[in-house]
């Protein structure tokens, strides 16, 4: 077999009608040696493309016989503890990067994001929307909305009681991924398919949707929108917004450079350059009218706050006599409490 773009054994829910609801991949492989992909087209009758195959017990067990033969102790072993499983099982190949045509595929992309394997923008997800089925996350798991109110009616004869904590395509990350040394608040505000860098702190009104995140250390109290991704050493203040590419910002990448402060209840609608600062309570749009000033405050000239897009070393505020919107260089870039984000 040629070179593969990624490979994972997963275990999963289907619905009555044997439809996948969601799939989790404990150990996905990004690029997977050609030799391991050659065993799974031995076994499994794979032939390239991209492929989510299911798996019965005795797959199972001829696979993980045959990884372990070739030398792939690990993926053996995996496989082996899932041959004993009464949950569904799937065998998922990408041999290209192309935009997913199933739902274990949209899953071992997400799980790709959460790993750490790709950063946003670095996997196509291209028609993922459809392919995640609107499903009732709950204490007993995913559960088809259909079949819900059966399920709750069950729970309820055997003395139980059926907590449902959201109705969504995207279940919270850390109950399929948990990175190493971050430390996050309220998990139910962090999907799946999130990068959350190591050092990043996410507090209880901090956010993080998918194909976003943080490339390292970063204090996250507001929101960081679909496909937006936050350089380190940046601190996200309460309530703050970044627009995502999904609700607003056109197709506009909005992205956050390294060491960058955006205020409380402060907004951004263009991608920020280094050491940028936006004051509390300010949202820049593209369009909005700012007043460039030189260092003794006297005007240069007023432009689109698009044309300042990804340029360092901004400070933005409101003129708080006039209202009107200013940028002049930054003087001070924020530095985040080493001791606070050293311990996750």
């Amino acid at each position: 077999m040629s070179e593969c773009f990624s490979l994972a054994f997963g275990i999963g829910t289907q619905n009555t009608a044997g439809e996948w609801l969601e799939v989790y991949y404990p150990q996905p492989l990004l690029n997977p040696e050609p030799a391991m992909v050659k065993v799974v087209a031995e076994v499994l009758g794979y032939s390239g493309g991209n492929q989510a195959i299911d798996l019965t017990a005795s797959q199972c067990s001829a696979l993980a016989d045959a990884l372990k033969k070739a030398d792939f102790a690990e993926a053996g072993a995996l496989v082996s503890q899932l041959e004993g499983s009464s949950r569904p099982l799937v065998a998922t190949v990408l041999e290209t990067d192309a935009a997913p045509v199933s739902t274990p595929e949209a899953y071992l992309k997400l799980h790709l994001l959460s790993h750490r394997l790709v950063k946003p923008h670095g996997v196509v997800l291209a028609g993922i929307f459809p392919l995640l089925p609107n499903v009732a996350w709950t204490n007993q798991g995913a559960i088809d909305i259909n079949e819900l109110p059966q399920r709750q009616l069950a729970a309820r004869m055997a003395g139980q009681m059926l907590n449902v904590l959201s109705i969504d395509k995207f279940p919270s990350m850390t109950d399929y991924v948990v990175p190493t040394g971050v430390r996050i608040a309220n998990t139910a505000r962090v999907r799946l398919g999130a990068y959350v860098g190591e050092g990043t702190t996410v507090m209880h009104e901090g956010f993080i949707n998918f194909n976003a995140g943080t490339a390292g250390t970063s204090m996250v109290e507001g929101r960081i929108s679909a496909g937006v991704f936050v350089g380190k050493g940046s601190d996200l203040g309460g309530g703050c917004s970044t627009m995502g590419t999904l609700s607003g910002g056109g197709n506009i990448v909005i992205s956050i450079g390294e060491g960058c402060l955006i205020g409380a209840n402060a907004g951004i609608g263009i991608p920020l350059g280094d050491r940028c600062t936006i004051e509390a309570g300010l949202y820049i749009t593209a369009g909005i009218k700012v007043a460039l000033l030189d260092d003794a405050d006297n005007l240069v000239e007023i432009v689109k706050a698009r044309d300042l897009a990804s340029q360092p070393d901004l400070l933005f505020r409101r003129n708080s006599q006039t209202g009107s919107i200013e940028c002049k260089t930054n003087k001070s870039s924020i530095q985040l409490n080493e001791m606070l984000h050293a311990h996750n």
